[in-house]
């Protein structure tokens, strides 16, 4: 009659030990050590994300330019594909050659574009039933050349646009304004950009009664460098006797940079 309290007793102590394993440890029965690898799971020196300011600044540079780029050429039709090149080609070598004694270097002087290509009409034919109907008839074939100069003296711009229509030159694409040597106005623009996010930083962190701990990240972003446009130019422009007035203004390169602080009381 005894066995059953046996079998009894022994499933208890059986389960007692999955039990104990279950329970969580105190303080006082952890094992030496552990207590000291947590500590080293826990990193003091983490940011926390209400402790951080992300700010965005830009800022722009103004200079003058030193020289321009102008991009112009020859769009000739013919009946012909054969003559339609020709044709180009003989008003090409008229163009070049303006640019040239203009005083635009061989080296400053690249083709840009050169098209073949042929032109239709349409046209309405009547057919037997008294109705029409569009067709594509070949008109002829139209060759375009065209060739952007770099103009290093800007005094002779308008006169040099000038020289290059009279030489032959029918299409004129537009002019753009550069500085050659951009490496210092383009750090100027970065470096006015870091101190006005670092300005922002400061002023944010004062209005919240804090103070600005370090730069955490620092990300570099665009930088452009807007363009004047000149105004399309009239016949009368062209055939005036005083060169065509051509303005630079000022260009300018705009850096923009995105900055991570760490703030503290």
């Amino acid at each position: 009659m005894m066995r059953p309290v046996y079998s009894m007793v022994a499933l208890l102590l059986a389960v007692a030990p999955v039990a104990c394993a279950q329970m969580p440890m105190t303080g006082k029965m952890a094992p030496m050590g552990e207590g000291s690898s947590m500590m080293g799971m826990m990193n003091h020196n983490s940011i926390q994300p209400e402790t951080t300011l992300q700010i965005n600044a830009e800022a722009s540079i103004n200079r003058a330019p030193d020289m321009a780029y102008i991009t112009a050429g020859v769009t000739e039709e013919r009946a012909t594909a054969s003559d339609a090149m020709a044709a180009q080609s003989e008003a090409m070598n008229g163009v070049f050659k303006a640019l040239t004694d203009a005083g635009i270097a061989s080296k400053d002087l690249q083709t840009s574009g050169l098209s073949l290509y042929p032109r239709y009409d349409y046209v309405e034919v009547k057919q037997r039933d008294g109705s029409s109907r569009g067709e594509q008839k070949l008109a002829g074939y139209v060759a375009t050349n065209q060739v952007t100069a770099r103009v290093r003296d800007l005094a002779t711009l308008g006169a040099t646009i000038d020289s290059l229509v009279k030489a032959g030159g029918n299409t004129f694409s537009g002019v753009t304004f550069a500085i050659e040597n951009d490496k210092e106005i383009k750090n100027q623009a970065r470096t006015q950009a870091m101190k006005d996010a670092i300005a922002k930083a400061e002023l944010y962190a004062s209005a919240a009664g804090l103070k600005v701990a370090r730069i955490v990240t620092i990300t570099e972003g665009y930088e452009y460098a807007p363009q004047p446009m000149m105004m399309a130019r009239s016949e009368k422009m062209m055939d005036a006797a005083e060169p065509t007035p051509v303005s630079g203004g000022e260009i300018g390169v705009t850096a923009s940079v995105s900055v991570l602080f760490e703030l503290t009381k």
